[in-house]
């Protein structure tokens, strides 16, 4: 009885937080509740029989396994509980979603009492959730000629567990709630230093937005018993920053339908929209919960008597409201006619892109699991009995025009295709089911990927998958108690499943908390793979990548596949020179800046990348493909020349070597599989068999952006200008400044040079930039305090090789042990140099943070309100943007500097360089390498 007293404790502890009991997934804790449920006299034996029947987890859990067992035999007459007949175990058995709940219901379907395997088989034909393993089952005893395996497989051949669920409803009727004006990042919905409860899904709820905000919905929902809540990204993009499977799940569980009144907590068909609709990855997310994303539309540049956008005194649009979706308003949408209508029957914006057929089959399935899996099973059920699929499910919608040249994202996905009909390539538009070749899991949404994992009854990583990475980065900083309870059962979970961990279970290696990016950057050996991973920065600078929720991951694990429309894509090219004191960083800013001043329009947002930079190394490369998410961007691809792309592939199998020797490849040998590959990619690229991939002189894109490298002056600082009238226009990337504009007045409290988005050049130019400063003032002495943050173990062994770590710790005041790791986020910073753990640090904002209301310039990525800084009392926290050189010396200045103070600090020091690609591949390479 032990574990069910400490679950009893556990209640308690909850009842005083405002929490309802945790759902149950410990198998052991199950066999307690059965004990009592089976012993008429326990006094407990009211309360297990409603934890056992709503709260006990589904899937593959321990808990879900006890469960059928029970279940299996209430039906079979070997035990009786009065409240758990027969039919109603059946029903339990249905809402289990596969795993051992589908192993009871083949038990007794194949078995000899004939009703009971008639009852069986018509839950089973609901089912989706069936592997190879149940299908060989079937496959058996439909051969042997057993009745109810062949009218299983009929079923599923005609996909009867979708061709009988409800049609989506042709009118739905949403009330409007604004969540904020402006870009909303996913933090506001599922914040990052929250990231320790998201596999918790009721304690994690109470995270989102704000308890006002949550009481506002509520009381939305009250007056409006009949409307579903809309939450609304006002003159904003809904969703951006990062994939965050835990911000739907809160909107779901705040907004959204209960989806099986046997597992609580697990809502699904949220309504989401904004202004500017949502964000790709974002809205890929909505799709698994079987949700509606809109794009509102609702406000529109205000153009002058010729047509052409007015500008504020800014140079921005003016912007001028089309129709009100002020909190309260009640609207309706027309699935059928895919428009949204005020009360009175206004039309107000078509909204056909929510509709498509597809996102259409996901919500009247729940989600898009269901459909994946579906379609697998109808697949497979076809096979066995020899017949041709009945068209059930909407056609992939394939897209060619012979004679058109190919983008390189549309030669990826053509090469990577599964189940084609078409005999032309496919182009853009095309929905495309596509081979994984590597995916990434990280460790503050890899407790929901493996939560996903279980809920679709997988065990074991699909043998199509080249390669797998568990990263524990975004809690590298401090191993705290949250830490020590998450991460080693994570890591066992996914050792087990057959991904390569950065901790190990069985302690033979040290815990690598190594970026996962960084890592996912190495391990991708051809620029022809396709790579899924559970963060908004899965961009590699070899093959294509999407950054992808932890459902979508748990699906690339455990099936090989992705399904997505080929992407448009948008090609950048540079001219010019790029002058001696400027920093790569500082072009990749440019690149955002000069492309909004070319276009108007953000035209990356939702699109791939398509940058031509093939002189540029994996490492040095990844900081463009990084950066490309605060694009807006879908997804990057470099165009490299053959012997770059050499070099970065030898650079990858040096470091995969390294991961051999520290004891991390598995008993399949994935990590050397994956050397082997490298060195077959090296040795096509030579032969001139398949050279380095590159487009068709013919393709088409959206758009072209040329970026200037003569107009790039100085540094270039992204800031996310939190006092600008316009609050829509706050926290997003778009505000790219110069140098110069700051006046060398603008105070600096922290500094941060770490995250994905540097390098070991990175790393250099501090130690270069320490010592010049020494020589030239006698001393180095720091007014503000900066953190620095090396992504990966390797560039220290490597940089401690070279000299230049010893140059570091001389002027630093903290050093990381990982004997000692801290217990204990820092929330005081002295004006020092902290050498910080390799991993996310201050980027991730669930850990370490700046102190409330500082003035952040770091090298990351996220300027979004609250991630890196919060607010105080007396002023806003902001985080800027910009290059290692700038981070630098604004912490040793304690403000930015002068454009004539940085020009001198960097003299000398050997900073990323960069020259476009000519005829004769260059030789302008960063001697870092």
């Amino acid at each position: 009885m032990s574990l069910y007293t400490d679950y009893l404790t556990e209640i308690e502890t909850r009842k005083s937080e405002g929490l309802h009991p945790k759902p149950i997934d410990d198998g052991a804790l199950v066999a307690e509740l059965i004990e009592n449920i089976t012993d008429s006299a326990s006094p407990y034996r009211k309360d297990c029989l409603n934890f056992f029947i709503y709260n006990t987890l589904p899937g593959t859990t321990s808990a879900a396994g006890v469960k059928a067992a029970f279940l299996k035999k209430i039906i079979l007459g070997e035990v009786e509980v009065p409240e758990i007949t027969p039919d109603f175990a059946f029903e339990l058995l249905s809402h289990m979603k596969g795993g051992p709940s589908i192993g009871v219901l083949l038990d007794v379907a194949l078995g000899e009492d004939e009703a009971k395997a008639k009852q069986a088989a018509e839950v089973l034909k609901t089912q989706v959730f069936l592997y190879e393993a149940d299908m060989e089952r079937l496959e058996a005893a439909y051969k042997a000629g057993n009745a109810v395996a062949k009218e299983l497989l009929e079923s599923y051949a005609k996909a009867e567990f979708f061709t009988k669920l409800p049609e989506v409803e042709e009118e739905i009727k949403v009330v409007t709630y604004i969540a904020a004006e402006g870009d909303i990042s996913t933090d506001l919905l599922s914040p990052g230093n929250q990231a320790h409860s998201r596999s918790d899904r009721e304690l994690h709820g109470k995270c989102m937005i704000s308890p006002e905000a949550q009481a506002e919905i509520q009381a939305l929902q009250k007056k409006h018993p009949d409307a579903r809540v809309m939450l609304i990204a006002e003159k904003g993009t809904m969703g951006v920053g990062s994939s965050r499977m835990s911000g739907v799940n809160n909107v779901a569980l705040w907004t959204g339908k209960q989806a099986s009144p046997y597992v609580p907590f697990v809502n699904f068909a949220p309504v989401v929209a904004g202004t500017n609709g949502i964000s790709p990855i974002f809205l890929t997310t909505v799709g698994v919960t079987g949700g509606i994303g809109l794009d509102l539309k609702n406000w529109a540049k205000k153009l002058d008597a010729d047509g052409n956008p007015v500008l504020d005194e800014n140079g921005d649009p003016v912007l001028e409201q089309t129709y009100s979706v002020e909190t309260g308003k009640v609207l309706t949408i027309n699935t059928k006619e895919k428009k949204l209508y005020d009360a009175d029957g206004t039309e107000l914006v078509d909204v056909s892109s929510a509709f498509t057929p597809q996102k259409m089959e996901f919500m009247k399935a729940g989600g898009s699991y269901a459909v994946v899996f579906g379609k697998k099973l109808q697949t497979l059920a076809a096979d066995i009995l020899g017949v041709e699929i009945p068209l059930v499910f909407a056609p992939s919608k394939e897209i060619t025009n012979p004679g058109q040249g190919l983008t390189a994202v549309e030669k990826i996905f053509n090469k990577n295709a599964v189940g084609v009909l078409a005999k032309e390539p496919l182009l853009a538009g095309s929905d495309v089911r596509v081979k994984v070749n590597i995916v990434g899991s990280q460790d503050t949404t890899g407790l929901m990927t493996s939560q996903e994992l279980e809920a679709m009854a997988a065990t074991v990583i699909s043998p199509s998958v080249d390669g797998a990475y568990q990263s524990g980065c975004h809690t590298a900083s401090v191993w705290d108690k949250k830490a020590q309870a998450n991460i080693p059962k994570l890591m066992a979970f996914m050792n087990k499943f057959g991904l390569i961990t950065a901790r190990d279970p069985k302690g033979v290696y040290p815990a690598m908390t190594d970026v996962i990016h960084k890592v996912l950057n190495d391990i991708t050996v051809s620029d022809w793979d396709i790579i899924v991973g559970g963060d908004s920065h899965t961009r590699m600078s070899k093959g294509v990548a999407f950054g992808a929720d932890s459902g979508t991951v748990a699906l690339a694990l455990a099936t090989g596949e992705a399904t997505m429309p080929i992407p448009e894509s948008v090609k950048v090219t540079f001219k010019g020179e790029m002058k001696d004191y400027m920093d790569f960083r500082d072009v990749v800013h440019a690149t955002q800046a000069q492309m909004l001043k070319q276009c108007g329009d953000n035209v990356f947002q939702g699109r791939v990348i398509e940058v031509h930079i093939g002189t540029l190394l994996a490492d040095q490369a990844f900081t463009f493909t990084d950066w490309t998410a605060e694009m807006k961007a879908k997804a990057s691809i470099c165009i490299s020349n053959d012997d770059t792309l050499i070099g970065s592939l030898e650079l990858a199998k040096s470091r995969i070597q390294v991961m051999i020797d520290k004891g991390m490849d598995n008993e399949a040998k994935t990590l050397q599989g994956l050397i082997d590959k490298a060195d077959k990619r090296i040795a096509e690229i030579k032969s001139g068999e398949k050279p380095a991939l590159k487009p068709d002189d013919n393709a088409k894109y959206f758009a072209e952006v040329v970026v200037d490298l003569d107009q790039i002056v100085e540094p270039m600082i992204a800031d996310p200008d939190v006092n600008n009238a316009d609050v829509s226009k706050r926290y997003t990337h778009d505000t790219i400044r110069p140098v110069s504009y700051y006046g060398a007045e603008k105070k600096v409290d922290l500094g941060f040079v770490g995250s994905c988005m540097v390098h070991k050049g990175d790393m250099k130019i501090v130690a270069q930039m320490l010592k010049n400063l020494e020589e030239e003032n006698g001393k180095v002495e720091f007014k503000a305090p900066l953190v620095v943050a090396a992504p990966t173990y390797n560039i220290i062994d490597e940089l401690k090789e070279e000299g230049d770590w010893e140059v570091l710790q001389k002027y630093s005041g903290f050093e990381f042990d990982d004997l000692f790791p801290k217990a204990q986020a820092r929330t005081e910073y002295e004006n020092t140099l902290y050498l910080e753990r390799p991993g996310c640090n201050l980027c991730m904002g669930n850990q370490e943070k700046a102190e409330k209301g500082d003035t952040v310039l770091a090298t990351s990525t996220r300027l979004f309100q609250g991630r890196v800084v919060e607010d105080s009392a007396e002023k806003k926290g902001e985080s800027l943007l910009a290059s290692t050189p700038v981070v630098v010396l604004s912490a040793i200045l304690g403000r930015t500097p002068t454009l004539d103070e940085y020009k001198s600090a960097v003299k000398g020091i050997d900073l990323t360089k960069f020259a476009p690609p000519v005829e004769v591949p260059s030789t302008t390479k960063s001697a870092h390498f």
